[in-house]
């Protein structure tokens, strides 16, 4: 198989630009604040539209026709515990105040990893080293980081945010 150089470097492009979406998607997330200035997990993951969702999203006029509309979409969830790693997944931790987000995992769904395997085109590191520690060492992704709040921090937080919701209604 011949294998055009520009057409292969058009597909590089536009696949790498598609990481701009995930910054933006967290740095919007970050500028909520939704735990003041509090490090937080930002858990990304696929989600089924049901049908009503997908003739909401056609009558609102943003598709020509029934058939472009998305069958799922990516939940964006700021939390303040890790969840448990899962596939078709990404985890980050934020950081309000800086301009640090740590990926802490990314991991396709399982029909998708041997695109990601080391030579290919679409070759990501994390991606590689996600996908690795998913299948052998999944304590490693879930285990807590050294700057995790404790459960009687998170539980004044969550107080805090309670009694702030409480006051405004």
């Amino acid at each position: 198989m011949k294998i055009n150089p520009l057409d292969a470097h058009d597909r590089y492009e536009h696949f790498t630009r598609k990481s701009f979406d995930i910054s933006e998607c967290c740095q919007d997330l970050i500028n909520k604040r939704p735990f003041g200035d509090h490090p937080f997990y930002i858990f990304a993951h696929k989600r089924t539209l049901g049908m009503d969702e997908r003739l909401k999203l056609f009558s609102a006029g943003t598709y020509l026709n029934f058939a472009e509309v998305p069958t799922h979409t990516i939940i964006w969830q700021p939390r303040l515990t890790k969840p448990k790693a899962q596939t078709n997944s990404m985890l980050f931790k934020a950081y309000p105040g800086t301009d640090l987000i740590k990926v802490v995992w990314m991991i396709p769904a399982r029909e998708l990893w041997s695109q990601y395997t080391r030579g290919k085109m679409t070759e990501n590191k994390t991606v590689c080293e996600s996908i690795e520690a998913f299948q052998n060492d999944r304590n490693k992704l879930e285990r807590k980081e050294d700057d995790d709040m404790t459960d009687e921090q998170i539980d004044a937080v969550y107080k805090e945010i309670s009694t702030s919701a409480s006051r405004r209604t």
